[in-house]
């Protein structure tokens, strides 16, 4: 790729891709286009990762230090996703509460 003309000019691994996919390069160099396209979501990945650890921070404190992991799942699943579970009303999530304890009454 050296030798081409078209891959000297370019600035940044964002412009190597673009030009490998517009070339189809792609396709023969598939594992060095797929390394860029790790590099890419590389950031997106580790700010996830960092993300979830800083919550399970704030949800695993000291006094519930021994909570079963099932339920730290479900509280780490609901502070991550704060902003979807935002978008629910607490009279929905009443209801659902109502529903499961009829449910497990008439068991």
């Amino acid at each position: 790729m050296r030798s081409k003309n078209e891959f000297l000019q370019l600035k940044g691994i964002a412009g190597l891709a673009e030009k490998m996919v517009k070339m189809k390069k792609d396709v023969v160099y598939s594992f060095v286009y797929k390394l860029l396209k790790f590099a890419f979501i590389l950031h997106v990945i580790t700010a996830s990762v960092k993300r979830v650890f800083s919550g399970m921070n704030i949800v695993k404190t000291k006094l519930r230090d021994h909570i079963g992991d099932q339920w730290m799942n479900d509280c780490l699943v609901t502070y991550i996703e704060s902003d979807i579970f935002d978008t629910i009303s607490n009279n929905v999530i009443m209801k659902q509460f109502q529903d499961m304890s009829k449910r497990r009454g008439s068991l």
